[in-house]
C-alpha cells in the first residue's frame, strides 16, 4: 500500500499542489477555474430548439404552473401574470423580457477570496455530494444513517481537493443533530472546514436568514459589503410535473433581494414525473425553471440566476431513478443548447444509479460528468461522492471521482493540443528516424515531468506488479487514502475574533430555538 501512495511523486500537467494543505498526502493539480475549449455537443437542430421552446411557452401559456406561494403569486398578479387559484400563466413576452434582464455570468466570493468562482461564460465548476442522508465507507461496509462526524469528514475533501470549487448542500445529512438546529451546526463545520462558496438550503425562513448572517459573519463584511455582490447561493428544485413549493421560492426571493445567487434546477423523471420523451420532459424542466427565474428577475432585474437541468428517465421496470443513461446525457446537451438560448449559466450534475463505488457507480458517473462537457455546463453538482441516486454519500467514490476531474481538467489546458514548432518536434523525429527512441531524446527530458496527466489514485502496474503490491483494489486505495487525508488535514486559517463571533451566533440561534418543525 505504501508503494501504492508513494510512488506518484508529481501532479498532472502542470506539476504539483500549489496549495496543497495536510501534508501532502497526494501530488494534486493546482486551484484553478477550469474552462471548458470544447464545442459544445448540439444534438438538437436550430428547428429542434426553436420547438422545445415552443413548447416550453405553451406550457407557461395554455397550461401554467402551480406556485405555492402566496406572495409569489402576489407579485405575479402586479406583473400581469393571469393567476387562478395557484396556477399561474405567462405570456411568452413577460419570460423573455425577464430573462433578458438575467445575467449571463457573475461571480459568488466566499470567505476567501481566493477560492472566488465565476458561473458562466465557458467556466465549469465541480462541487461535492449534497444532500445524501445515508453514507457509506469500507471500514463500515454497509449503508447508515450520515452523522455530524461523517459530514465534517466529506466537508474536508471538499476543502482537500483543487477540483472540487464550491461546498454545495450538506455532503451527508448529519441526522445525529435535531432538524431545527442542524443548520446551525453544519454551516458552522462548512465555514470553518472549508473556504470555499457555500450554499443554503431554501428550507424555511430561519435556515436562509441564518446561513447568509453565518456566511456575512465568516467574511468579516458588513451587511453592506454582503449584498453589494454574491457570496453564496441556493439551488432550488420545482416539485415536478409544474409546481414551485413555498419554502424554495420564498428562500430564493430572501436571497434575490439581498444581492445573493439563485440556480433553479427542476428533478424532471421521463416516465414519471414528466413525459417518456426527453424532448417533452426537457420542455417542461425548461418552463418549470424559466416561470421562477422570470419571477426573481422580476423582484431584483439583474440578480444572478441559472437553470440547472436533473432530467433523467426510470427504470420501467421498477421506477427507480436512473442516471448517467444515454438519455440523460442527450437531455443535458439538449439543455445545454437551451441555456445558451437563453443566455442563462448552466447547472447539471455527476450521478449514478450504483450501491458501491464500483465499476456501475463510474461509467454511470463518467458519462454525467461528459456530459456535463459537452453541454458547455458551468456548475456541476454532486461531481464527487454520489452513489444509489443521490441516497449514499461515499468517501472512497468521493476520492475515485476526484480522479476523473483532474483527468478532464487536464484534457481542457490547451498545452495538450498545442501545435508550435515544439509541439511538431521535427528536429526530435529527425534525430531519432526510423530507428531507436524518444525516450533519451532532449524533447523528452526537457518535458517528460509535465508531459502527461498523473494520476494520485490509478494503478498501472501490470498485473504481476499489482498482485505484488497487495493486489490492492481501486476503491481500497481510496479508503487508505481517505484516511490518510483526515488524519493530516489542517483546516483553513480563520481570524479568532470572527471565530468567536460565530460560534456566539450559533448560541443564540441555538437558545432561541432554531428553526421550527413538527417533531
Amino acid at each position: 500500500m505504501g508503494d501504492t501512495l508513494s510512488r506518484r511523486k508529481r501532479g498532472g500537467g502542470r506539476a504539483g499542489n500549489a496549495a496543497r494543505r495536510g501534508g501532502a498526502v497526494i501530488e494534486q493539480m493546482p486551484w484553478r477555474l477550469p474552462i471548458n475549449v470544447d464545442r459544445p455537443t448540439e444534438p438538437l437542430s436550430e428547428e429542434g430548439v426553436a420547438a422545445i421552446h415552443e413548447g416550453a411557452m405553451r406550457i407557461l401559456e395554455e397550461i401554467g404552473v402551480a406556485f405555492l406561494n402566496e406572495e409569489a403569486l402576489e407579485i405575479l398578479r402586479e406583473a400581469g401574470c393571469r393567476v387562478d387559484g395557484d396556477v399561474v400563466r405567462m405570456e411568452r413576452a413577460f419570460v423573455m423580457e425577464m430573462l433578458g434582464k438575467a445575467p449571463s455570468q457573475f461571480t459568488i466570493t466566499p470567505r476567501n477570496p481566493d477560492r472566488e468562482i465565476i458561473m458562466g461564460g465557458k467556466y465549469m465548476l465541480f462541487g461535492n455530494v449534497s444532500s445524501p442522508p445515508n453514507y457509506w465507507d469500507m471500514s463500515i461496509g454497509r449503508k447508515v444513517a450520515g452523522t455530524r462526524e461523517m459530514c465534517a469528514n466529506m466537508l474536508k475533501l471538499t476543502q482537500y481537493f483543487n477540483c472540487i470549487h464550491f461546498a454545495g448542500g450538506y455532503p451527508v445529512e448529519p441526522v445525529d443533530i435535531h432538524a431545527s438546529v442542524r443548520h446551525l451546526d453544519v454551516l458552522y463545520d462548512k465555514l470553518t472546514l472549508t473556504d470555499k462558496v457555500m450554499h443554503a438550503y431554501s428550507l424555511g425562513a430561519e435556515r436562509v436568514e441564518d446561513v447568509m448572517e453565518m456566511v456575512r459573519i465568516a467574511g468579516g463584511l458588513s451587511h453592506e459589503e454582503f449584498e453589494a455582490k454574491p457570496h453564496m447561493y441556493t439551488n432550488i428544485n420545482s416539485t415536478s410535473p409544474l409546481k414551485h413549493d413555498h419554502p424554495m421560492i420564498d428562500g430564493c426571493l430572501r436571497l434575490v433581494r439581498r444581492g445573493q445567487a439563485v440556480i433553479v434546477t427542476p428533478f424532471t423523471l421521463a416516465g414519471a414525473m414528466a413525459p417518456v420523451t426527453m424532448a417533452g420532459a426537457v420542455a417542461q424542466s425548461i418552463a418549470e425553471a424559466l416561470c421562477a427565474i422570470a419571477l426573481f428577475q422580476y423582484v431584483r432585474p439583474g440578480c444572478p440566476c441559472g437553470i440547472g437541468t436533473f432530467t433523467s428517465n426510470v427504470d420501467m421496470k421498477s421506477g427507480a431513478p436512473a442516471f448517467g443513461t444515454p438519455e440523460y446525457m442527450r437531455a443535458t446537451q439538449m439543455t445545454g443548447q437551451l441555456a445558451r438560448f437563453y443566455g442563462l449559466p448552466m447547472r447539471s450534475s455527476g450521478v449514478c444509479a450504483a450501491n458501491v463505488p464500483d465499476g456501475q457507480a463510474m461509467w454511470e458517473t463518467s458519462n454525467s460528468l461528459w456530459a456535463a462537457v459537452q453541454s458547455g455546463t458551468n456548475m456541476v453538482y454532486h461531481a464527487a461522492g454520489w452513489l444509489e441516486g443521490g441516497l449514499i454519500a461515499s468517501p472512497e467514490k468521493f476520492i475515485m471521482d476526484c480522479e476523473v476531474l483532474q483527468q478532464i481538467q487536464r484534457y481542457m489546458e490547451p498545452e495538450i493540443f498545442a501545435t508550435g514548432p515544439d509541439e511538431i518536434a521535427l528536429d526530435a523525429i529527425k534525430s531519432v528516424g526510423n530507428a531507436g527512441h524518444f525516450f533519451g531524446t532532449q524533447h523528452t527530458q526537457d518535458r517528460y515531468t509535465t508531459a502527461f496527466y498523473q494520476p494520485f489514485l490509478s494503478d498501472w502496474k501490470n498485473y504481476e506488479g499489482w498482485e505484488a503490491a497487495g493486489a490492492v483494489w481501486t476503491p481500497e486505495r481510496a479508503h487508505a487514502l481517505f484516511k490518510l487525508i483526515i488524519e493530516n488535514f489542517e483546516e483553513p486559517p480563520m481570524d479568532a475574533a470572527i471565530r468567536e463571533e460565530l460560534a456566539a451566533f450559533v448560541a443564540r440561534r441555538k437558545e432561541e430555538g432554531g428553526a421550527p418543525t413538527d417533531f
